[in-house]
């Protein structure tokens, strides 16, 4: 289902930027592009890296700091005084693995040592993916910019320190930054009957997790 949403998405999004495109560039006096060529295009790119950055960006820090930081009353945290990685014994891992438990968390080692940390690892890799998309693509987009403008185009180092690059870069993280600080703070006093991310909706306020 989601899948197909985020092809929706995508889909909504190249058409909408598509005519938004064509509106300037008619205002600009320039030649307008056809869809196939608007949606390989830098500035596409640039668009759709810099969100997909942001949105895996606040997977890495939810997933790793609900380790250690908790927020009492929140559905979205741990019990105050359960911080930290926890036991083997709690993890199912090593000699208290169950029968039906990945290989790799039965194996012990380095293999259960990197899956004990996988999704934040395959996380932060396409976090750093994704941004590094961004910085390529939108440097491409500032270039054509720059042309048009017949200013003179700047590397790859330059653009990564020009506040085209900063600003999109900024302007996502504190939208991502500011949906997960509210989000653990709204669960601790709204709910929403059914879903797993809301304690039950006669829980107490206090109570930081919902009951099994």
């Amino acid at each position: 289902m989601f899948g197909g949403l985020l092809l929706c998405a995508l889909g909504g999004q190249a058409v909408w930027g598509l005519l938004g495109y064509n509106e300037a560039a008619r205002t600009a006096g320039l030649q307008e592009v056809s869809f196939g060529r608007y949606v390989t295009s830098s500035g596409f790119a640039v668009d759709v890296a810099e969100n997909w950055q942001s949105e895996f960006l606040q997977f890495v820090l939810y997933i790793a700091l609900t380790v250690w930081l908790v927020q009492r009353g929140s559905s979205e945290s741990k019990e105050p005084g359960d911080e930290g990685r926890e036991s083997d014994e709690k993890q199912l891992i090593g000699s208290f693995a169950r029968p039906d438990s990945p290989a790799w968390a039965r194996a012990g080692g380095w293999r259960t040592r990197v899956y004990s940390h996988s999704l934040v690892l395959v996380m932060a890799v396409v976090f750093l993916a994704s941004w590094s998309a961004q910085a390529v693509a939108g440097r491409v987009a500032d270039h054509e910019d720059r042309m048009r403008d017949l200013l003179d185009p700047i590397g790859l180092g330059a653009y990564l320190v020009s506040p085209d690059f900063r600003g999109r870069t900024l302007q996502n993280w504190q939208s991502e930054l500011l949906a997960i600080g509210t989000m653990a703070v709204f669960a601790i006093y709204l709910r929403e009957r059914g879903s797993p991310e809301s304690k039950e909706v006669g829980a107490p306020h206090a109570v930081t997790q919902s009951s099994d």
